[in-house]
């Protein structure tokens, strides 16, 4: 069970490391640069049990190379950070002109993040992308390139099964609508993970749920799994004035997931790792 957004805030930090300790969280993504992501960094540290791969962040955040001279596309120059909307993000990335030079401005701020979280100590298990940027191919193989140059070698699979689509009863259709369409490039992620050299899972629950993930979905999802290795995304946190001030519209349900991943207890056959322990002979058994 893999919770993102570690380093928003400290309300997030709180959050994950509870659940981790009371055993239902086994895996959380890093943010390079958020206002909690130092405290996140030493939590990491101490908390050696706890998987932490790299959330790496393309859009609605701040670089941690230098917009105005290693960013000239990926990044607005007049404020300093990455473009707001993941619209404008692919707008921008299948554009003719800009293409190449984004693509290698992408592997290379990827990388930088990466290395910014292992130079500080904390060891990386996988990497994901804020937003699931990573689902459409353009972004996947430069993210794969920086992951695999600093010794990474899993990567989440964001794409919603079908089964945990329909174990999931209250969400939106317009967002059923959308994950279903995304869903059409999963063949083409799983064949560039496989040719990359990279391990996954078989796919990602909660995805279609954000933001509506309470105890009766997880239940849902849990109670209709099948045999196999899945990824349950969550973003729990504490709803305080921090996380009013990160640019997130995940507000009130961050709470709801708090206590909705307590869930996990009633469920003992389900056994929990982290990406630590994703292995290509594991994958068939586990839930991560």
């Amino acid at each position: 069970m893999n919770a993102d957004d570690f380093g928003l805030t400290a309300g997030v930090n709180r959050a994950i490391v509870e659940l981790h300790l009371a055993g239902v969280l086994t895996s959380t993504t890093l943010m390079a640069r958020a206002a909690a992501t130092d405290e996140a960094i030493e939590i990491a540290r101490a908390t050696p049990s706890l998987g932490v791969g790299c959330h790496v962040v393309l859009v609605d955040g701040e670089p941690v190379l230098r917009p105005r001279q290693d960013l000239v596309w990926l990044a607005d120059p007049r404020v300093g950070r990455f473009r707001p909307s993941l619209s404008g993000f692919l707008g921008d990335l299948y554009r003719r002109g800009p293409r190449r030079k984004l693509l290698g401005e992408i592997e290379a701020e990827a990388g930088a993040q990466i290395a910014f979280l292992q130079s500080r100590g904390v060891r990386l298990t996988h990497v994901d992308t804020h937003k699931h940027t990573h689902m459409f191919p353009a972004v996947l193989r430069p993210v794969l390139r920086a992951a695999r140059a600093a010794g990474i070698g899993a990567v989440r699979n964001p794409f919603e099964p079908a089964w945990s689509s329909r174990a999931t009863p209250g969400a939106p259709w317009v967002r059923r609508v959308q994950v279903a369409l995304l869903r059409r490039l999963e063949s083409t992620f799983l064949r560039i993970v496989t040719e990359e050299g990279f391990v996954t899972t078989g796919g990602s629950v909660g995805v279609l749920a954000t933001g509506t993930l309470d105890s009766a979905t997880v239940a849902s999802l849990l109670s209709a799994m099948p045999e196999g290795t899945f990824e349950l995304v969550s973003h729990p946190g504490y709803n305080d004035s921090d996380l009013a001030q990160a640019h997130t519209r995940l507000l009130a349900s961050r709470e709801t997931e708090r206590g909705a991943l307590e869930t996990l207890k009633q469920f003992a056959a389900v056994k929990l790792i982290s990406f630590a322990d994703l292995r290509p002979a594991a994958v068939a058994r586990a839930k991560v």
